[in-house]
């Protein structure tokens, strides 16, 4: 019998060999590509409840990002958070609150909504702010939807093959909604990996805030960055220069390093039976829109979120307690990356 010579064996383990290591550079290379990117493919954010149960719901920061626009869209409208708990277990049935350019025939985006059947334009509905309310202007126009059924409600708008399918994904929504709504407080987090090529600085900021929420969430109180007016916040503009002034008490996060856009509160809707609500609602959305704005720091009373830690937790920033100062007047401060 044959032998195979030396040259032969050699040569098998060096293909061995590099096989094994275009294998190894493979995997790491995809693992570096989740780190840069957020962690497009597994979770990266996590709302846990208020309440007693520990119910808990993890996703990745586009969902959450797409779950805020959704959230901020109804609650610029004056919608409950029935209304929010509708539309997020929709795009969770519908898109799993993924902004897809695909579906069934041609359905698109986070509510898979056709524009053969009047929907919009491909570009219209992958706008999530613009899918959104077009989902809750035909919402509102069902009879009692506060009180239906969820999956009744949906369907009324949807016209699904599977109606029942929404009802799985009700304690999902109506968790998020809490979290997202305001009114369960210091309930998200997220890693805050910066994703790639993506806009930063506080007037990409202003600029999602006012496209999530409507001009109303600047103007009226008289937002700032670092002290400057923020007119004009549609359009996203540089970062104000350091000598731009500070904003808010010596020693709170953002200093006058032009980076930090701070959004007063005000009482609104609710506010005695969910103190700070507003303010909490503000500062989710931040925290959940942190990876595509390159978002380093959110504050809001006494508590702050912070970029890469390990353990996503809203810390107390002073000795008087996170509880008092969520009665207390303040605002919400959000801190872009250098």
């Amino acid at each position: 019998m044959l032998q195979p010579s030396p040259t032969r064996k050699r040569r098998g383990r060096l293909l061995r060999s590099g096989a094994a290591s275009v294998v190894l550079l493979a995997v790491a290379g995809y693992l570096a590509v989740q780190y840069v990117t957020g962690g497009a493919g597994a979770p990266g954010c996590k709302v846990v409840s208020g309440e007693d149960g520990g119910a808990t719901y993890e996703f990745t920061p586009e969902q959450a990002a797409n779950a805020a626009t959704i959230t901020a869209v109804g609650t610029a409208r004056d919608l409950p958070e029935r209304a929010v708990t509708i539309a997020l277990a929709t795009a969770l049935q519908e898109s799993s609150l993924r902004n897809i350019d695909h579906g069934d025939r041609d359905s698109l985006g986070l509510f898979q909504q056709r524009p053969s059947q009047g929907w919009g334009t491909p570009e219209e509905i992958m706008d999530p702010a613009y899918s959104a309310g077009l989902f809750y202007e035909h919402l509102v126009e069902v009879p009692g939807y506060t009180r239906l059924p969820l999956t009744v409600a949906a369907q009324r708008v949807q016209r699904s093959g599977f109606p029942q399918a929404y009802a799985k994904h009700e304690p999902d929504a109506a968790l998020l909604a809490a979290a997202l709504t305001g009114r369960s407080a210091a309930t998200l987090t997220c890693e805050g990996r910066p994703g790639a090529a993506r806009a930063q600085g506080p007037g990409a900021v202003r600029a999602a805030l006012v496209r999530d929420f409507g001009q109303d969430v600047l103007r009226p109180a008289g937002a700032a960055v670092d002290g400057a007016s923020a007119a004009s916040p549609a359009s996203p503009s540089p970062s104000p220069s350091p000598s731009a002034g500070t904003s808010g008490p010596a020693g709170t996060a953002g200093g006058s390093d032009g980076r930090t856009v701070t959004l007063p509160v005000t009482a609104g809707p609710g506010a005695e039976e969910h103190p700070g609500r507003r303010g909490w609602q503000l500062a989710h959305w931040a925290v959940a829109n942190a990876s595509q704005l390159r978002i380093e720091r959110v504050s809001y009373a006494g508590r702050e979120w912070t970029a890469g830690n390990t353990d996503s937790k809203w810390y107390p920033t002073d000795a008087g307690g996170a509880r008092g100062a969520e009665r207390a007047a303040g605002a919400v401060r959000i801190t872009s990356a250098r």
